[in-house]
């Protein structure tokens, strides 16, 4: 006869449930995200076999870099719960005006660290009325994208190319993907990789990173643990701002050029990015790892449609969209579910 021990202990996979569970409604989401972007790429592999190539699966990242920058400073903003809607016309701010100091002689030695130092003022200013001045984020950046489009249209109203050698030379060099045959990225998307590396050490091993959530899950208890919120927002946009300049910056080299209008509505496939890896509109939960998966979603569907032939470009904001919605939906019954076994 079975003793009342033995009846009520739990199974080796009750004990395997257990531990895992915590982990799976901490990392739904992420998990959720890797899941389409591998089953997404894998069914269009198999309807266009040229997708099959490894160079298509690289050029995930050459097409996406700027978009991947951009999104990884939007990531940290999301996680204070804001929002920065001026990435995008800081980005095209940043191409024109990199564009024409190049074309009057300067050199890129000084025009790429004075295009960051730009995009750190700007995110700063942004950052600094947000926080002292309690304007919403929403508010204080669609101002910010509004200056930094009429600051673009005044610098040039038409395209400037760049003609620059050492521009020229980030455009085309190839870096060969090692044991790789005939695949090959260029060093502008290497930038985006390693911001992104940049940004996972500092959203988990760093107390900013600590901090950033923090806040994002309550400000007013970060204030009252003595963390320095004022500072950490401002770094955030900051930082943010830096990376629409650095991004500006990579989208010029691609298309030696710089335009005022360049990457309309790009803040919205940024957020969008973010939103489709994890990242609570709510703040505080989310990582810059979703956010890539996030980006090689979007990617998947241009490219999806580029082998297509036949379907309008229309479609990608379509199917992000829907993607998006669906991702929301997730995102708020795992959390619900987290709340209530928390």
């Amino acid at each position: 006869m079975a003793s009342q021990t033995d009846v009520f202990s739990p199974t080796r996979a009750e004990h395997l449930w257990l531990r895992v569970r915590p982990f799976l409604l901490n990392n739904g989401p992420l998990l959720i995200t890797i899941l389409v972007f591998i089953l997404g790429y894998t069914l269009a592999g198999l309807v266009y076999p040229n997708m099959q190539k490894p160079q298509v699966f690289f050029n995930l990242f050459i097409n996406n870099a700027s978009l991947l920058i951009i999104s990884i400073g939007m990531t940290f903003v999301v996680l204070l719960k804001g929002i920065d809607l001026s990435v995008a016309s800081v980005l095209a701010l940043t191409t024109i005006a990199s564009a024409v100091l190049l074309k009057n002689g300067m050199s890129p030695a000084l025009v790429i660290p004075l295009m960051l130092l730009m995009g750190i003022t700007f995110g700063f200013v942004m950052g600094s009325i947000h926080h002292y001045l309690k304007v919403e984020s929403f508010i204080v950046t669609l101002m910010g994208s509004f200056f930094a489009r009429g600051m673009g249209a005044i610098i040039s109203n038409l395209s400037v190319t760049i003609n620059d050698p050492f521009y020229r030379a980030l455009a085309l060099t190839q870096i060969p993907i090692p044991l790789i045959p005939k695949a090959y990225v260029y060093p502008y998307s290497i930038v985006a990789i390693v911001l992104l590396l940049v940004a996972i050490y500092l959203a988990f091993f760093t107390r900013f990173g600590r901090t950033v959530y923090a806040i994002g899950n309550n400000e007013q208890s970060a204030m009252l643990m003595g963390l320095p919120v004022a500072r950490t927002k401002i770094i955030v946009y900051s930082f943010s701002g830096f990376c629409s300049a650095l991004a500006g910056i990579v989208f010029s080299i691609s298309l030696s050029s710089g335009y005022g209008y360049y990457a309309p509505a790009m803040e919205m496939d940024a957020i969008a990015s973010v939103v489709m890896g994890g990242t609570l509109l709510t703040g505080g939960v989310g990582n810059v790892i979703g956010t890539l998966f996030g980006v090689l979603i979007n990617g998947t569907i241009i490219s999806i449609l580029q082998f297509n032939g036949t379907l309008s470009s229309w479609w990608t904001k379509i199917a992000v969209g829907v993607l998006t919605l669906a991702f929301i939906g997730i995102q708020s019954t795992f959390y619900s579910r987290r709340k209530r076994v928390g």
